[in-house]
């Protein structure tokens, strides 16, 4: 359809009036599209109209065709449509590369004894994609408690010491407050460390695991050393656990490196930048000005890496905050989610945010992992 008429669908033509002049409506499918001419600066703009097509079931956004201004609005769907099987696909490959990563843990090899390698490394994978799925979950629930459209989790396979590069959820909707923004920004480490801890906490009570002196003495053999950081540390103090061994034939068990994988996921989520869990409480909690703590913390990043490279004499924990170093320049580059409506956050968000980076900090240590050939 092509003309000026109102359409059924969507706010009426009238309620637009103050902040958009309509000129021509159009339907595509399912999308209602109005071209126009913004009165009011975007942002503006966007906090009158967005909650006028939200009311008649309708996400909207403010784009550029050919040179004219036009508000494409589509029906809100929240959850998936039908059977996500990419989500499916993705998580049973995870399954199956963590199931491979975590039979090195337990010092059984995958090509030679798959079946054993499974029924071994079952419970790293379980750990491990419990704290991570736990994590995301998190942020998905809130996304649907504030009816913003997010995708299930996408599990990350990767032939790595963890067999994973993680998971994230992909929202598609528009972030409608700060109190959405932050709501689900800390849903995520919040969810994820509760089950982290349990994770760690059942992995201290469980059997260290035992290398073979011929294993030991194998020039192929490479040892990883984990850093813990301070609450593994207080979890292992608590329970009277210990996390290492005068034999160095022993281990501790891999369903505490699953803890170990959760608490350093937290850590790094919460570094306070960009799309990343962090900057988005951190740009709920004190607006624009995120943007100025975002520039510091490549130069932070930066500046770990030297102390570790230079003090601390670790090269492998060096390159991997080269890395984020790199990386957090490219989410302030991009920027955090911004808010239709961007008023004050209440002050009982405010103290939970400082808590939850609190808690992020006793998830930091300067050297997660060092491998010695």
């Amino acid at each position: 359809m092509d003309s000026t008429e109102p359409l059924e669908a969507g706010p009426s033509l009238e309620r637009l009036r103050s902040v958009f002049r309509v000129y021509d409506v159009r339907t595509d499918g399912e999308q209602l599209v109005y071209y126009g001419e913004p009165l009011v600066p975007q942002d503006q703009l966007m906090k009158t109209v967005w909650p006028l097509f939200r009311e008649q079931g309708y996400e909207v956004a403010l784009s550029t065709q050919m040179g004219e201004y036009v508000l494409v609005a589509e029906p809100v769907t929240l959850g998936p449509d039908g059977i996500p099987w990419k989500n499916v696909i993705l998580f049973l490959a995870t399954v199956l590369s963590t199931l491979w990563a975590g039979a090195s843990w337990y010092h059984v090899n995958p090509l030679t004894h798959p079946v054993e390698a499974m029924l071994t490394a079952w419970p790293f994978t379980l750990a491990v994609l419990g704290v991570l799925g736990t994590h995301e979950l998190g942020h998905y629930v809130m996304s649907r408690y504030h009816g913003v459209d997010a995708t299930l989790p996408y599990f990350i396979p990767m032939p790595t010491l963890i067999g994973t590069m993680g998971a994230v959820i992909r929202m598609k909707g528009q972030m409608p407050d700060r109190k959405a923004l932050f709501d689900i920004g800390v849903s995520g480490p919040l969810a994820g460390l509760v089950a982290t801890v349990v994770v760690t906490a059942v992995g201290l009570t469980m059997e260290p695991v035992t290398v073979t002196q011929a294993t030991l003495n194998s020039a192929n053999t490479i040892e990883v050393q984990f850093g813990y950081p301070p609450l593994l540390k207080a979890l292992a103090s608590a329970m009277g656990e210990p996390l290492t061994y005068d034999d160095p034939a022993k281990s501790v068990n891999p369903v505490v490196i699953g803890g170990w994988v959760g608490m350093f996921v937290t850590f790094l989520n919460l570094i306070p930048v960009g799309q990343l869990d962090g900057g988005h409480i951190v740009r709920a909690i004190i607006g624009e000005r995120q943007e100025s703590v975002a520039a510091l913390v490549p130069a932070v990043l930066f500046g770990l890496a030297a102390y570790v490279f230079y003090v601390l004499d670790v090269s492998n924990a060096t390159v991997l905050w080269v890395i984020w170093g790199f990386l957090s320049m490219f989410f302030a580059y991009v920027g955090p989610a911004t808010p239709i409506n961007d008023g004050e956050l209440d002050m009982n968000r405010k103290l939970l945010g400082l808590f939850t980076f609190v808690l992020g900090l006793l998830c930091f240590t300067p050297t997660p992992i060092e491998i010695i050939p």
